[in-house]
């Protein structure tokens, strides 16, 4: 990573969705800065008067997002809570300042909390945005529906604002992540593109650290190495920043934000006395908030904050899905990532659970890469009464990068989905069981068979990306 910002403090908990110069810290808090923001948010109108306080609590956007949900949903977890963080990309009001041809609504930061039962830890759970995942059918804001595809995770939010509307953007956006983790949704905020630097601009800038000199065409940035204030457009920049700097990845940007949002919280506190200041971050955090309707509130979003200040330090876990690049699956694809199976059901399954799960947990079991989608040959066999299931199933792992080799029916009906696999392909099999949760291969018993053999029952399992 080319350069780091200043350290932080924490975020957490409500209910169901209705409708330097010094050295080197670990990456270890994003979403901290929600937390201190929202304290900041209390203890600033607290001590400046009631007017203020109405005035910035009447600045929090609420939407409800329960009816374009729809029933067909996770079920709720076992204990804590889960909140969607969304930062938005949204230019109304800039102009053509930043990103000119940009024509639809994008999410630039997406990451899932998750607070636990017991109040002693939490997990912040970031998404690549170039996570290549099922991106189900939503509302537009103008009637129509889009229809079920496989595409970036960020295109959710873009689909459902389609026409500026921010309540389908979030909707969209819930429907695909809870489709892809079978997470359930708990809470959303919303972080728009103005606020972000209407707060930094209004605590007279944030210090960052580079080690390297950036210059950033895409992200109109050009820093010197070494730290130093930056705004305005500097600001957004540097968290936006990605081809320039390390492997020109999503996955580094990543850490940078959680960086610098430690660095804009510290500021934000060291700024408690000081009214001119505390107000305008005050006000730009306020009037860039977008959240359900239970935390559209000042009171609200200090208790989430509230109870994860109580958490320590080291039972708070900044996380990222396990992924690899996409290339490995489907050599043409040298964009995307694809999320790494098991490995990402299992943590999934943990905030399901309400299971803590370290980074050393979660080192564990990403250590072992599946063999890669393309080097497993597929003969997919229907075993039940519904004609075409063989061949819609081959499709879907065809785009996964697996390679069909034979689509047909069974000999006979079966009960049950099974996956066999022939002497000395048991990683082929163990890698296309990883987009099939629940299924387990077996040694085939048809010692002519040489490739990895699906046979579709009524229980099979929906393919996964």
């Amino acid at each position: 990573m080319a350069g780091h910002a200043r350290k932080a403090t924490p975020p957490q908990q409500p209910n169901e969705l209705s409708g330097r110069r010094r050295r080197r810290r670990p990456k270890r808090r994003i979403g901290r800065w929600v937390a201190l923001a929202a304290s900041v948010l209390v203890l600033g109108t607290a001590a400046v008067g009631g007017w203020v306080y109405t005035h910035l609590n009447g600045n929090i956007k609420g939407a409800d997002v329960g009816d374009a949900l729809g029933d067909n949903r996770p079920k709720a977890a076992r204990g804590g809570q889960n909140i969607l963080v969304i930062g938005s990309d949204s230019r109304k009001g800039l102009g053509d300042a930043y990103g000119k041809n940009l024509t639809t609504m994008q999410s630039d930061t997406l990451m899932l909390l998750h607070t636990s039962g017991n109040g002693k830890w939490a997990s912040v759970v970031s998404f690549p945005r170039d996570s290549w995942v099922q991106i189900p059918a939503c509302q537009r804001g103008t009637g129509s529906a889009s229809s079920p595809h496989h595409f970036k995770i960020n295109e959710a939010f873009a689909i459902g604002g389609t026409t500026g509307d921010t309540a389908t953007a979030a909707a969209c956006t819930i429907k695909t992540v809870e489709a892809n983790t079978q997470v359930r949704i708990d809470h959303f905020l919303i972080v728009d593109f103005r606020g972000f630097t209407g707060m930094v601009d209004a605590l007279g800038g944030v210090e960052v650290c580079p080690q390297q000199a950036i210059h950033d065409k895409k992200a109109h940035l050009d820093l010197e190495a070494g730290c130093q204030i930056v705004k305005d457009d500097k600001a957004l920049g540097y968290v936006r920043a990605r081809y320039s700097i390390g492997d020109g990845s999503d996955i580094g940007r990543i850490g940078r934000q959680q960086e610098f949002m430690q660095s804009l919280a510290d500021r934000a506190k060291s700024k408690l006395y000081d009214p001119t200041a505390l107000y305008g971050f005050l006000n730009s955090a306020t009037k860039s908030l977008t959240t359900d309707p239970d935390l559209a509130g000042i009171d609200p979003l200090y208790s989430l904050a509230s109870s994860v200040k109580g958490i320590a330090t080291d039972r708070i876990a900044f996380l990222t899905v396990p992924n690899y690049p996409r290339e490995r699956d489907v050599p043409s694809d040298k964009a995307n990532v694809t999320w790494q199976q098991p490995a990402a059901r299992q943590l999934f399954s943990a905030l399901n659970h309400d299971q803590e799960m370290t980074k050393a947990d979660l080192k564990k079991v990403t250590a072992h890469l599946p063999a890669p989608a393309s080097t497993v040959h597929v003969t997919v066999l229907n075993g039940t009464s519904t004609k075409g299931q063989a061949l819609k199933i081959a499709d879907q792992l065809r785009a996964l990068g697996f390679q069909i080799t034979t689509t047909g029916n069974a000999p006979q009906p079966v009960d049950k989905t099974t996956l066999a696999y022939p002497q000395g392909q048991s990683e082929q099999a163990q890698a296309l069981a990883g987009h099939l949760p629940g299924l387990t291969p077996t040694p085939s018993t048809q010692g002519a068979t040489t490739t990895v053999t699906l046979t579709i029952g009524p229980d099979l399992p929906a393919v996964t990306g």
